[in-house]
């Protein structure tokens, strides 16, 4: 079992539960609160990017349905 599980939302994020950190693109992490539960912006209209702050509503439209991916390439 994973310790860290993510769930693609219908139309909205990506929620981020368990044991995890978020870090930017220098290694820098962000500090979570002690949170153990997060929503990352998909859409980009969020003012709290990474995070989402529901600004999604009414302008973003995804069907969230697992799939399988082809063959990693060699």
């Amino acid at each position: 079992m994973a310790t860290t599980k993510l769930t693609i939302n219908n139309n909205g994020s990506v929620r981020v539960e368990g044991d995890f950190e978020i870090v930017d693109m220098q290694g820098n992490n962000y500090d979570l609160g002690g949170r153990e539960l997060v929503s990352i912006c998909r859409c980009g209209l969020s003012k709290n990017k990474p995070f989402c702050d529901g600004a999604h509503r009414g302008h973003f439209e995804h069907e969230a349905v697992a799939f399988a991916l082809p063959p990693k390439k060699a």
